[in-house]
């Protein structure tokens, strides 16, 4: 991850992990989807199978705010953010989650809360696995 063409975070194997912060959130939810987000067994195991968990693999994670994660555009063409958190609630949680993943012994890098970012990301499987602080799915 690179902002003003230096380069702020990268791992090796692990997650790309794209955080939206709602604005009904706190740091129970972060703390919580952090949790999940170390122990959820999607990494193969011997036999092929998704069965291994980040800690596990000894992965790392890159965490990206993403607020645009909360865009809704279901009833126009131009999404409306309303649901998502103001940049200081989230900036809060998006720590309070870095801070509950490391405090679980992953290895986490970041990118700049709030900066024009470029992301590059190699997805082996492709994988991509969505978690709902309000369990909708």
């Amino acid at each position: 991850m690179t902002v003003e063409g230096r380069v702020t975070g990268e791992i090796g194997a692990g997650l790309m992990i794209l955080l939206g912060v709602g604005r009904e959130d706190s740091t129970a939810v972060a703390v919580s989807l952090a949790e999940k987000a170390a122990n959820l067994r999607i990494f193969e195991d011997d036999q092929g199978k998704m069965n291994r968990s980040l800690l596990e693999v000894k992965g790392a994670a890159l965490v990206v705010s993403q607020f645009t994660l909360y865009g809704d555009a279901r009833g126009q063409r131009r999404p409306s953010f309303i649901s998502a958190a103001a940049p200081e609630q989230a900036a809060a949680l998006y720590e309070e989650f870095n801070k509950a993943l490391r405090g679980l012994g992953i290895s986490v890098a970041t990118g700049i809360f709030q900066a024009m970012m470029s992301v590059e990301l190699v997805n082996e499987g492709p994988v991509t696995i969505l978690l709902d602080s309000d369990k909708t799915f």
